[in-house]
């Protein structure tokens, strides 16, 4: 496996920093989740998959978080919504994409598959709506409308605190203490939440969710899945259920990935 580093420089002049294996054939995005870096347990199995399979893997951190530059609170929904569009120009305009192949149904069509996981979950289906080039969709406890979800599920008074402050960590845990999100991120999550559907491209969708999770209720998947069917009952979308909390990162949600990802790429 050989990645390369990459730097893409965003509007407000700060660097997104990322890692690229070049590969031939289908071409792979990680997007990460919500307070998660680039390398986890989840790009890393996906990058070895791709390496073994000759294919093309990409992953990056968006900025104010892991190793891109910026301030974590200067930033909100649309800024790494904007990170995942630059990150994804980068590949389409890049000399070594591999260019199209019709039929696009023919299993070597070097078409870009984008792995999202928790809120990258959601931000892959916004771009997948937005590049005909996405041509795979595998959704990982995807967090559609993340913020607006969790400013309904906290009490009323904290909400108030929240609104009235124009501040609040996502919850007052260690992990999340130390990171105040601005009410910014609820009014554009239900925003981009209300528009989901505006557009729906028919890309072959795979959500796997754990039953068990309490961070992000698998039945936002469930709604997702039935507002999408209801749209196009045929909509190529598929979702699993596993025996799992958020992280589904044990031996056997990864092998469960793994089929998922390699013996049913297209």
């Amino acid at each position: 496996m050989t990645l390369s580093a990459f730097e893409l420089t965003a509007a407000d002049g700060k660097r997104i920093r990322g890692d690229r294996e070049v590969g031939t054939g289908r071409q792979v995005l990680f997007i990460t989740g919500f307070l998660s870096k680039r390398w986890g347990n989840k790009s890393k199995a996906l990058a070895q998959w791709c390496a073994e399979l000759g294919w093309g893997f990409c992953c990056y951190d968006v900025r104010g978080f892991g190793d891109s530059e910026g301030k974590f609170t200067d930033y909100t929904l649309s800024d790494w919504i904007a990170d995942a569009r630059s990150v994804i120009s980068m590949l389409l305009s890049a000399s070594d994409f591999p260019p199209p192949t019709p039929p696009r149904q023919n299993a070597a069509f070097p078409g870009l598959t984008i792995v999202g996981n928790s809120l990258g979950g959601w931000i892959a289906w916004l771009m997948a709506q937005e590049h005909d080039q996405v041509e795979r969709l595998i959704l990982i406890a995807p967090a559609f409308n993340m913020m607006g979800v969790r400013a309904k599920a906290i009490s009323t008074e904290r909400r108030h605190d929240w609104h009235s402050a124009g501040w609040m960590p996502w919850d007052d845990d260690p992990l999340h203490r130390d990171w105040p999100l601005s009410w910014k991120w609820v009014e554009e999550s239900e925003s981009y939440w209300a528009s989901s559907f505006d557009r729906v491209r028919r890309v072959r969708t795979t959500i796997l969710h754990g039953s068990g999770d309490t961070v992000i209720s698998p039945e936002g998947s469930r709604e997702f899945v039935d507002l999408l069917l209801h749209r196009d009952p045929s909509y190529p979308v598929e979702l699993y259920l596993a025996s799992g909390d958020h992280r589904l990162s044990g031996p056997e949600h990864m092998e469960h990935l793994h089929r998922l990802f390699v013996e049913r790429p297209v």
